[in-house]
């Protein structure tokens, strides 16, 4: 395909697949139960951390902690004494368990208390940094409490060549303007500035569609697909993404 055709078809999967009766399985539906900006953002954050493996887990996982934490995450985040947080010691998604989960809590308090909420601090790291700077120095916050090394490993560092998968999805459902009712774009940042959550189904996708050489999943790789996204849209590049997951989990190319 030329680029005219590509950019097509591009935008009919566009279509096809960024539409909201497509998220009833995905975990951005978790965040899509609340109306408060701080109980979206919050809610989003911890979903998209435990975001790996198998869809039903993921979301099975993430309601739970929504149930435990009464469906209000703002106020208990805020609120939570540690007696509070004694529950959650049993809580374990893979390699995410109990501990993590205790220390992110409160990591997102830290945050809430120094800046007012997740989109204020990022948008504060991101008005003076580019994008991947901006990501580092947010996880460089969220991790600045003492913690155990394999905590920081959930999420990752764009600076250190990580993928940034579950990262750079969070910053899409948080920034990327979306008149489907699929993202949320409640944080003031310009979507033209995020990058293209890569997994295994849009990688796929990209490398059929000669829109990623690149054969690891990693942060170069991030950058060269981004990159060729935004030649075909250039103010909001990341609205491919849900073309390319869709197209690639069923099957679309061969």
């Amino acid at each position: 395909m030329n680029h005219h055709e590509l950019k097509l078809y591009l935008d009919d999967l566009f279509l096809r697949y960024n539409r909201s009766e497509f998220i009833t399985d995905d975990p951005i539906s978790i965040p899509h139960k609340f109306t408060d900006i701080g109980d979206i953002e919050i809610s989003a954050f911890l979903t998209s951390i435990i975001s790996w493996g198998q869809r039903k887990t993921i979301l099975k996982n993430a309601q739970t902690l929504m149930e435990m934490m009464e469906h209000s995450p703002k106020s208990f985040i805020i609120n939570a004494s540690n007696s509070d947080y004694s529950p959650f010691k049993k809580f374990v998604h893979r390699t995410f368990n109990g501990e993590d989960c205790i220390y992110i809590f409160k990591a997102i308090k830290n945050i809430y208390s120094e800046y007012g909420s997740l989109g204020n601090c990022f948008t504060f790291f991101v008005s003076n940094n580019p994008m991947p700077v901006a990501m580092s120095l947010f996880r460089q916050k969220l991790f600045s409490m003492p913690c155990q090394p394999r905590t920081t490993k959930h999420l990752g560092d764009p600076l250190k060549n990580s993928g940034c998968k579950r990262f750079n999805m969070f910053l899409r459902w948080m920034i990327r303007k979306d008149c489907a009712g699929v993202d949320f774009g409640i944080w003031e940042i310009s979507p033209s500035l995020i990058y293209c959550p890569l997994d295994v189904h849009t990688g796929r996708t990209a490398r059929l569609l000669g829109l990623l050489k690149r054969k690891q999943d990693d942060w170069k790789a991030v950058e060269e697909l981004t990159q060729n996204l935004r030649l075909f849209d250039k103010t909001d590049p990341v609205k491919y993404d849900f073309a390319l997951f869709g197209a690639g989990v069923n099957g679309l190319l061969k």
